[in-house]
């Protein structure tokens, strides 16, 4: 990619994954971490889940997604890829934060792990009661 081609960036979040997004103009395939979308996103729900904000905003021939995930697994990988995509395209058009936001699409998923507690086993499974 040179530098003189213009494209629209959004930072996507979900749990503990980054994913730093560029939509560039023209219809082409997806690219991540330099994996085509179907090798990264094998099951159809979370190809679903990613493709939700151009689906909204009727952008899917529009713009080729090039995107840098780190941290997390899949399921985080789609929700951060998902939130990325949606940033940048209203960075494209400040219009399409209005439908953006009523499907949810803009918000940020704010659930993280919960720590683990002294004396547990988890943050919160205790060892087994013993009366005696």
């Amino acid at each position: 990619m040179s530098a003189s081609e213009k494209y629209y960036a959004g930072t996507g979040r979900r749990k503990t994954s980054v994913a730093r997004v560029r939509l560039l103009p023209g219809a082409g395939p997806a690219v991540i971490n330099d994996r085509t979308f179907e090798d990264v996103f094998p099951r159809s729900t979370l190809r679903y889940l990613v493709m939700q904000p151009q689906t909204v905003t009727e952008t899917t021939d529009k713009f080729h997604v090039q995107a840098k995930i780190a941290g997390g697994g899949i399921s985080s990988w789609a929700g951060a890829l998902s939130h990325g995509i949606a940033r940048a395209l209203v960075a494209f058009d400040p219009d399409y934060r209005s439908s953006l936001r009523k499907h949810g699409l803009l918000t940020r998923d704010a659930r993280e792990k919960e720590r683990k507690k002294p004396g547990l086993k988890r943050a919160r499974k205790a060892p087994q009661y013993t009366k005696r």
